[in-house]
C-alpha cells in the first residue's frame, strides 16, 4: 500500500469552448486497483509509463503494458484494472470541447479505435502530459496555458498517426473548411490555389464543388464576401474608405471602388450616404 501514489488535479471552471482540460494527473496503482464499470462525461487519454493492466470497453478487454495508451470516450461504459503482479503507472488528461472529436479522428484513435499500442513517441506523450499537469490552475490564464499544452499533445498524436487510419472528408465538409478559411483570411491576399491547398483538393475540384453547392465560383464567393464585409464597415464604422479597402483585402483603393460599384451599383462613398 505504501507504494501507491496518485496525483489528480480537477479544473473547477471549464471556460474554453473549443477545447478544455477537465482534469489531469498520474497514478502509481496498487496491485489489482480498479476503476469502473462506469462512465465519464468527457474524453480521457491514459498513457501507461510502466507496468501492466487491462482496459475493458464495448465488451472487449485489452491487455496493456508500458508504451500503450487508451482512450475513454464520453458516456461510454468502461473499466480498467491494474495487474496484480506488475501494476501499472499511468499519466492521464481529461478534456472536452467542440474540437475534441475532430482532432481525435485525425489520430490513431480514429473511428472506434480504443487503444494505441507500442507508441514509439511515448516520451513526447508523457512530457506533454506532465506539462499540462505543471500548468494546472483555476485562473483563466491557467486554463489557456493548459489548453495550449493539450493542443501540443494532440498535435503529437496527429503527426504520428499511421497511414492505415485516414480521415475521410466528404464534399460538404470540404466546402465548410473552405468557407472557414475564407472567413478567417479574406482580409489577406488569398487565392483559389491557397484555398484548394488548405482543403486538400485540386483547384478544379474546388471550383466544381463551389459551383455544385453554392452556384458560384470560389473567386466569385471571395469577392462577394469581401463586398459584404465592406458594406457592413461602411454602414457601421467611421473608417475611411481607404482603411476599409485594406481591411477587406484590397490594397488598391481605386480597384476596390471599381469592384464595389460593379457589385452594388454605388461607389463606396455614395453607398455610405445612401
Amino acid at each position: 500500500m505504501a507504494d501507491e501514489f496518485k496525483s489528480s488535479n480537477k479544473v473547477k471552471e471549464r471556460s474554453v469552448v473549443s477545447l478544455s482540460v477537465y482534469n489531469v494527473g498520474n497514478q502509481k496503482c496498487t496491485p489489482g486497483y480498479e476503476w469502473g464499470p462506469g462512465i465519464r462525461d468527457h474524453y480521457l487519454i491514459h498513457y501507461v509509463s510502466s507496468g501492466k493492466g487491462t482496459y475493458t470497453v464495448h465488451g472487449i478487454t485489452y491487455e496493456l503494458e508500458a508504451g500503450d495508451a487508451f482512450l475513454v470516450r464520453p458516456n461510454t461504459e468502461i473499466s480498467y484494472r491494474a495487474d496484480s503482479k506488475a501494476p501499472w503507472t499511468y499519466y492521464w488528461v481529461g478534456f472536452a470541447g467542440a474540437d475534441a472529436g475532430t482532432i481525435l479522428d485525425a489520430t490513431d484513435f480514429a473511428g472506434k479505435a480504443d487503444v494505441i499500442r507500442g507508441i514509439s513517441y511515448g516520451d513526447q506523450v508523457k512530457m506533454h502530459l506532465i506539462r499540462i499537469n505543471d500548468s494546472f490552475g483555476n485562473s483563466f490564464a491557467h486554463t489557456v496555458h493548459m489548453t495550449g499544452e493539450l493542443y501540443l499533445l494532440l498535435t503529437v498524436l496527429v503527426e504520428n498517426a499511421s497511414a492505415a487510419a485516414p480521415v475521410i472528408i466528404d464534399e460538404a465538409e470540404q466546402i465548410r473548411i473552405a468557407l472557414d478559411y475564407i472567413d478567417s483570411r479574406y482580409s489577406y491576399p488569398i487565392s483559389v490555389e491557397n484555398i484548394a491547398s488548405y482543403v486538400g483538393v485540386s483547384r478544379s475540384t474546388l471550383f466544381r464543388q463551389f459551383r455544385k453547392y453554392l452556384g458560384i465560383s470560389p473567386k466569385e464567393y471571395i469577392d462577394s464576401y469581401r463586398i459584404r464585409r465592406a458594406e457592413y464597415l461602411l454602414r457601421h464604422t467611421d473608417l475611411t474608405i481607404g482603411s476599409i479597402s485594406v481591411s477587406v483585402g484590397y490594397d488598391n483603393g481605386l480597384y476596390f471602388s471599381k469592384v464595389f460599384k460593379k457589385a452594388t451599383g454605388y461607389t463606396p462613398s455614395k453607398y455610405r450616404m445612401s
